[in-house]
C-alpha cells in the first residue's frame, strides 16, 4: 500500500528507485563484563578499531576525485578530530577498564554522552555537528562488530535509492561510485555535514523524516522528491509515471540553466540585478564563479576557525585565505564577514561558556568586542586583504548603534597598527551591518548613518521575529518567511537603506529560494547573495521578472494580513499570473 512520508527537503531532485536499507550498527550492539585477565587485550580492540577507521577516513580523501567538492575534504578531517577528542578516544577504554564493559558497550555509552550535551545546544549548525559525532562512532562501531566496508548495495546496474537512520558524509562519497539516485534519513537537519554534502553532489536528498527506515521495507519501489521535501513509498501506477515525467522535465530544466551562467541579471524591463553567492571556504570560489556570481556577498569566515585542535588562526594565516578568495573572484567585490561565532561555540576545545539561552547569548559581534585582541587580529587581516581587490566588510548580529562604533574604533586602531608596519591597505573599505535582529531593523535611521551598506539575514530575523527555534520539531512549522511581521521588516529595512542611499542584500536563505525571488524584487531588493547551486534558478527569475508587476504585487503583499491571502499572492507572482 502507497504511503507519503514528509521531512526537509535538503537537496533537490527527483530519485525513483528500490529502498536499500542501512541499519546503524548502534541500535544493536552486545553488552558484556569482560574477564578481568581480558580488559587490556578489550582496549587493545577498541584502539585497533579507532586506529582503523582513522586510515579508511584517510583512505577515502586519498581517493577523492580532483573535482570533488571541497567540503569533502574538510569534513573527513572533522570526523579524525571527533576521534581524538577524549570523550571518544579515552573515556571507553577508562570504562573497560573501571566498569568491565566490552568495547561496543563503552562506545555507545559515551555516544549517549555525547548527544546529552549537543541537546543542550540551541545554536542550529553547532547542534547538527551531533550527527557527525554519531556517524564517527557508527563507522568504529562497524569495524568492531565486523560489518566494516558492508554496506550491502546492489550490483551497480541497479537504481538504488537509500534509506537509513543516518548517513556519515564519507560513506556517502563511497555510495557516489555506484548508481545511487537519492537518499532519505531519520535524523538530520538543512545545516547537517551530510545535508551539505548532498547539494555538492546535487544527490535528491530529504532529511529528518523521523520513521523512514521503520516504515520502508527493503526492495519497495520509493520517490524521493529532494524539493518538496517527500518521500513515496510504493506508489501507484499513474504517481509513478507522474513523477517520472516531472524528473524528465527537471533534467531538461537544469540542462537549460546552464546556458544562463554568463548572461547578465537583467529583469525585462532591463534593470539590473547583482547575484552574489555565499561561500564557506576559498575553495567554494570555483562553483561561485562556475555559475556566474557576480561578488561574494557572504563569506562564513568562522569555518576558518573551527575544527582546529591547536591555536586559533593566526593574523598571516587569515590574510593569506582571505586574499585567496578576493583573487579567485577577479576583480568583483567580495563581502567578508567577521567571526559569527558565540557562548555555544567552543573555537579552541574548551567548554562553551555557561548560557542559559546561547542564541540570544555571547555571540556574534558581541562576542569579538569581547575579545578585542583577537577582533584586532581579524580586522588587520581584512584590511590587509582589501588591497589586493574590492572588499566590504560585513558585522553580523548587531543590536546597538554602540557596537557599530566600538567597530569603527578597533578599525581605527587596526588601520594605525598597519600603517606603522608599512603594511598596504584599502583606507575607504566599506563597513557594513546584518541586520538578523528585529531591534537593528527598528533603529535603521541611526544604523544608516554609521555603515555603507546592509545586508539582510533572514534566517536568524526569521527566527528572531517569530520566537521559533527551527531545530525544534514541536515548532519548526511555524517558522515562515512569509509572515507579515517578517515582510515587513525585510521591506522597511530595504526602503530605509535606499533612502539613504545604501546598498541592500538579502544573504539568508529567502535570497536563494526561487519562489520568493519576484516578491523580493517587488520589495525593492536589487542584490542577492544565495549557495551557489541556487544561483542559475534564481537568475532565471530575474530573466523572466518585470518590476512593475512585482512591485504592484508586493504591494498588495504588505497591505493583507492573511497568510492564505499573501501565499496565493507570492504563488501567482513566481507563476507570472496574479493580476494586479
Amino acid at each position: 500500500m502507497a504511503f507519503i512520508l514528509h521531512g526537509i527537503a535538503v537537496s533537490g531532485g527527483i530519485a525513483i528507485g528500490r529502498a536499500h536499507l542501512i541499519a546503524p550498527a548502534a541500535l544493536e550492539v552486545a553488552h558484556y563484563l569482560v574477564p578481568l585477565e581480558h580488559i587490556e587485550a578489550e582496549v587493545h580492540r577498541f584502539d585497533d578499531a579507532v586506529a582503523t577507521v582513522v586510515n579508511e577516513l584517510y583512505s577515502v580523501e586519498s581517493e577523492l576525485p580532483a573535482d570533488s567538492p571541497p567540503e569533502f575534504a574538510a569534513l573527513l578531517e572533522l570526523h579524525r578530530l571527533i576521534l581524538q577528542d577524549p570523550l571518544l578516544s579515552e573515556e571507553p577504554q577508562n570504562l573497560i577498564r573501571e566498569r568491565r564493559y566490552n568495547a561496543e558497550w563503552a562506545l555507545t555509552q559515551q555516544l549517549q554522552a555525547a548527544v546529552a550535551q549537543f541537546e543542550e545546544i540551541e545554536d542550529e549548525y553547532i547542534a547538527a555537528r551531533r550527527a557527525d559525532v554519531a556517524q564517527v562512532v557508527e563507522r568504529v562501531l562497524k569495524v568492531l562488530t565486523g560489518t566494516a566496508g558492508d554496506l550491502g548495495l546492489s550490483s551497480p546496474g541497479d537504481d538504488v535509492v537509500i534509506i537509513a537512520h543516518d548517513i556519515a558524509p564519507a560513506d556517502m562519497m563511497q555510495f557516489k561510485k555506484r548508481v545511487f539516485g537519492g537518499f532519505a534519513t531519520d535524523l538530520g537537519g538543512a545545516t547537517s555535514h551530510t545535508a551539505i554534502v548532498a547539494r555538492s553532489l546535487d544527490i535528491p536528498a530529504v532529511v529528518g523524516v523521523g520513521n523512514a527506515a521503520r516504515l520502508i521495507q527493503q526492495d519497495e519501489l520509493v520517490i524521493i522528491d529532494g524539493d518538496a521535501g517527500v518521500i513515496i513509498a510504493e506508489p501507484s501506477a499513474i504517481i509513478l509515471e507522474e513523477y517520472r515525467h516531472k524528473r524528465r522535465h527537471l533534467e531538461l530544466q537544469r540542462d537549460r540553466l546552464k546556458r544562463l551562467r554568463y548572461m547578465p541579471a537583467r529583469t525585462l524591463d532591463d534593470a539590473p540585478i547583482e547575484l552574489h553567492a555565499n561561500i564557506e571556504l576559498p575553495s567554494d570560489c570555483a562553483m561561485a564563479v562556475e555559475v556566474g556570481a557576480t561578488g561574494v556577498g557572504l563569506y562564513r569566515t568562522e569555518f576558518l576557525f573551527m575544527n582546529r585542535s591547536g591555536q586559533l588562526p593566526d593574523e598571516e594565516e587569515q590574510y593569506l585565505a582571505y586574499r585567496s578568495v578576493i583573487d579567485a573572484m577577479g576583480g568583483a567585490p567580495v563581502t567578508i564577514r567577521t567571526l559569527d561565532v558565540g557562548a555555544d561555540k567552543s573555537l579552541d576545545g574548551e567548554a562553551p561558556v555557561d548560557s542559559g539561552n546561547p542564541a540570544l547569548g555571547l555571540r556574534a559581534i558581541r562576542y569579538c568586542l569581547s575579545e578585542p585582541q583577537m577582533f584586532l587580529t581579524q580586522l588587520r587581516a581584512i584590511l590587509r586583504a582589501s588591497a589586493h581587490g574590492a572588499t566590504r566588510l560585513l558585522l553580523p548580529m548587531l543590536a546597538h548603534v554602540q557596537e557599530i562604533d566600538q567597530t569603527h574604533a578597533l578599525l581605527d586602531q587596526a588601520r594605525a597598527q598597519l600603517v606603522a608596519r608599512k603594511q598596504a591597505f584599502d583606507p575607504a573599505m566599506p563597513v557594513g551591518g546584518m541586520i538578523e535582529i528585529p531591534a537593528a531593523a527598528l533603529s535603521l535611521s541611526s544604523f544608516v548613518k554609521r555603515l555603507d551598506f546592509l545586508s539582510i539575514g533572514t534566517n536568524d530575523l526569521i527566527q528572531y521575529t517569530l520566537a521559533i527555534d527551527r531545530t525544534d520539531n514541536a515548532v519548526a512549522h511555524l517558522y515562515d518567511p512569509l509572515h507579515p511581521a517578517v515582510l515587513h521588516l525585510v521591506a522597511h529595512t530595504i526602503s530605509v537603506g535606499h533612502r539613504a542611499n545604501l546598498p541592500v542584500a538579502v544573504c539568508g536563505e529567502m535570497a536563494g529560494d526561487a519562489r520568493l525571488t519576484r516578491l523580493l524584487l517587488g520589495l525593492g531588493l536589487r542584490e542577492f547573495s544565495m549557495h551557489p547551486a541556487q544561483m542559475l534558478s534564481v537568475k532565471q527569475e530575474v530573466l523572466l521578472s518585470d518590476l512593475t508587476h512585482c512591485q504592484a504585487v508586493a504591494k498588495k503583499v504588505l497591505a493583507s494580513g492573511e497568510p492564505q491571502r499573501i501565499r496565493a499572492l507570492v504563488a501567482g507572482l513566481a507563476r507570472g499570473t496574479t493580476s494586479t
